[in-house]
């Protein structure tokens, strides 16, 4: 796999590329301080598929740094670093189309930790958000052996799998549609049954379900 890390923090930055240098070998990283530089690196690199985004950049800040990104690399997957880690932001980041969130309070080992379930085909997010959230009520964070029988005990078909797993990676109807080269009714089909099965109402609400039932999908 192959990562950008954006993030104008330049101590911050070459602390989190030496801790992934060194713990997850078979990544590929490259850095940006900036929005420009990083949509520079994407249209330079387009086997990049891992987007490691600080909210808050010398040339943009906020949610529209995200928006902005998410628009340009659209089949990408994009988490969040932000010092910024209250519930409501990282909801928002949610809807905007993140796939994960690691606030930047995070320390030691748990920063590890939350890189390997990033990496892993997991999504990682702070606890803030899950009592935001309307609880689900089912495992709590799980392993391999019980994140499939979640998805078992869900009753999910592979189609709806799919769609569980392009929806975890913050994409859209119309790339979730082009993906799996079906029409967009037949995906807002998935989703509503998806929805059901989850015992949620948005996709926001989803994300977190499938985070909270630890499910992985890997790259297909």
């Amino acid at each position: 796999m192959k990562a950008l890390l954006v993030d104008d923090h330049a101590l911050f930055r070459s602390g989190l590329m030496l801790l992934l240098g060194a713990r997850f070998p078979d990544v590929v990283m490259r850095e940006a301080d900036g929005l420009s530089a990083a949509l520079a690196h994407l249209n330079a690199e387009p086997d990049i598929e891992l987007v490691l985004l600080d909210l808050g950049l010398r040339d943009s800040d906020g949610l529209p740094t995200l928006r902005q990104l998410r628009a340009a690399s659209e089949d990408r997957t994009i988490v969040v670093l932000s010092a910024y880690d209250d519930a409501d932001t990282v909801i928002a980041a949610l809807n905007e189309g993140a796939a994960g969130f690691i606030p930047k309070s995070t320390r030691g080992k748990g920063v590890e930790q939350a890189l390997r379930v990033v990496l892993d085909g997991g999504i990682y997010l702070p606890s803030v958000v899950y009592a935001a959230v309307a609880p689900l009520p089912a495992l709590e964070q799980s392993d391999d052996a019980r994140a499939a029988e979640a998805i078992e005990r869900l009753g999910l078909s592979p189609r709806q799998i799919d769609v569980l797993r392009l929806l975890t990676a913050g994409q859209s109807n119309k790339v979730i549609c082009r993906e799996l080269d079906v029409a967009e009714s037949t995906i807002k089909t998935h989703l509503l049954a998806l929805f059901r099965k989850l015992g949620v109402n948005s996709r926001t609400e989803a994300v977190v379900a499938a985070a909270r039932l630890g499910l992985k999908f890997p790259s297909s």
